[in-house]
């Protein structure tokens, strides 16, 4: 199931095979995916286990309205996956996976839900999904259905939007999102260090919109929108503004002032590189 920690309080693992089939949350249940994270570490307060590859989500996607991306796709299915030639977002796609601090063997098991569930500042497919405009599909604990805005999802480390119960269904890019040019920029204090700062830059190629999405170096996504290309001045300002030097995140893979300076610098080589992109 997972790497390596047995999980030895669980007396119980079910495995659905369709929505009818969730048992009714209680307490001592978790999701099951990929379990890179679940299996990492004791975990003695769980009982059960609801595993959800048996759900057979369709990994990815394509609609007309875009790109749906099942919670349980893996690392390595989102990475090989072919898109559409309309769309050109496939070098970011291999970006974010590439700065997972993870060898490709977890790169098989860890689910793209996964990442956005566990809700790190660090945490790859928030970054992609947030900058790819992506809204999740969550269902309900009571049997509904809601949608989220992945920048909306994630509240702080390891903290979201979800209830007890609530699963993670799929995250929905859409069509305008995956036409767009990219530019990405990431940095760690080791080489295979968790990320202290990613950020992405994308820009429409019909209107000129320039999007700028800050991640890692904040507890939660920051994305700033712009009608067309701001000057240096008017994105370092933008910045500044949304994210003064008490808001940096500060844990031992960073400084916030360290954070704060690879943020700047980033978002200026960012905004160079698009600056032509049309």
């Amino acid at each position: 199931m997972g790497p390596d920690m047995d999980l030895n309080t669980i007396t119980d693992v079910v495995q659905p095979r369709g929505r009818a089939e969730l048992p009714a949350w209680r307490e001592g249940d978790a999701f099951l995916a990929g379990g890179t994270w679940l299996f990492s570490e004791p975990q003695p307060n769980l009982r059960r286990l609801i595993d959800l590859p048996g759900l057979r989500l369709e990994p990815l996607h394509v609609t007309s309205a875009g790109l749906t991306i099942a919670a349980t796709c893996t690392i390595a299915q989102l990475e090989s996956f072919a898109l559409p030639a309309p769309w050109t977002v496939k070098p970011l796609i291999e970006q974010c996976c590439r700065a997972f601090l993870a060898s490709f063997k977890i790169w098989n098991m860890a689910t793209v839900g996964g990442n956005l569930c566990m809700s790190l500042p660090a945490g790859p497919m928030i970054s992609l999904t947030t900058a790819l405009e992506g809204e999740c599909v969550i269902w309900s604990a009571d049997g509904g259905e809601r949608r989220v805005p992945v920048i909306d999802f994630v509240l702080g480390p390891q903290r979201n939007v979800l209830q007890h119960g609530d699963l993670l269904r799929q995250i929905d890019l859409p069509n305008a999102a995956l036409t767009r040019r990219t530019a990405f920029r990431q940095i760690s204090l080791s080489p295979f260090g968790r990320s202290a700062a990613l950020l992405i830059g994308t820009r429409a190629p019909d209107s000129g919109a320039f999007t700028l999405t800050i991640t890692a170096s904040t507890p939660h996504p920051v994305r700033l929108a712009f009608e067309a290309m701001p000057s240096a001045t008017a994105l370092r300002a933008r910045i500044d503004d949304e994210l003064p030097p008490g808001a940096y995140y500060n844990d031992v893979h960073g400084a916030p002032d360290w954070r704060r300076a690879m943020t700047l610098t980033f978002a200026d080589e960012i905004r160079n590189e698009l600056a032509d992109a049309r």
